[in-house]
């Protein structure tokens, strides 16, 4: 019985935990956010925000921050834009690197005709600090963060953007890989081909797969394997 060949036309990718190293700036991004806009009042506070922190990692900050901050929107945006910028000064400060294989694995797609999405929780500020220390301006064929009218995960949003702006003729067309639980959340909900996890960064195998991932791969070096696989399922 043949085997039926189906096309990939799109990888939308996650950046921080999945693409690019994820080495505890989050975190530490977060304790100065924290320390300047005064969101915990105790030591038991401070390490129950950085437990919702983690488990939210993926989403976009401003978001997590709204929710900390218990609706109290001028500390969520003053504890939002310390996080960019201490993040972005880590960054710039050379604390950035990319998972190996990510950049073989750029190329390789394009020489494929398969265009490839970077995808954040951060801002464009930080998202464009990210993509200069790494010399990725022309890696991708689409650069997306949450705003002007896109929802950041678990909102589908970014991958059916990422889908439109490329021209990409189908969900069943796209793969969509990220290291946290949003990650594999947007993937499902915006009905793609493959809701892919991986274990680079912030969720493990346990977390990523009770969330549904189609896949949980070791790191981004070993999808070329599994795109194999989906053309010839």
């Amino acid at each position: 019985m043949g085997t039926h060949h189906r096309d990939i036309s799109l990888v939308v990718f996650d950046m921080a935990g999945t693409t690019v190293e994820d080495s505890g700036l989050v975190q530490q991004s977060f304790l100065a956010a924290d320390a300047h806009a005064g969101l915990s009042k105790t030591e038991e506070d401070r390490l129950r925000m950085l437990d919702y922190v983690s488990d939210t990692m993926g989403q976009s900050k401003i978001v997590v921050f709204r929710h900390l901050s218990g609706g109290n929107e001028e500390q969520a945006q003053a504890a939002n834009k310390e996080f960019e910028r201490c993040y972005s000064q880590l960054v710039d400060d050379g604390r950035c690197s990319a998972v190996p294989g990510a950049e073989e694995l750029f190329g390789s797609l394009r020489e494929q005709g398969i265009k490839t999405a970077l995808t954040t929780g951060f801002a464009r500020e930080t998202q464009m600090s990210i993509i200069r220390a790494l010399g990725w301006e022309d890696v991708a064929d689409v650069v997306l963060c949450p705003g002007d009218g896109v929802r950041g995960r678990p909102f589908p949003d970014l991958a059916l953007t990422a889908l439109m702006r490329t021209g990409a003729p189908s969900v069943q067309s796209m793969v969509v890989l990220g290291d946290t639980t949003s990650d594999v959340t947007t993937g499902l909900r915006a009905g793609a081909l493959a809701s892919v996890g991986v274990l680079t960064g912030a969720h493990d195998a346990t977390q990523l797969a009770g969330a549904g991932a189609t896949h949980v791969l070791d790191s981004v070096a070993d999808l070329p394997g599994l795109l194999a696989e989906l053309r010839h399922a």
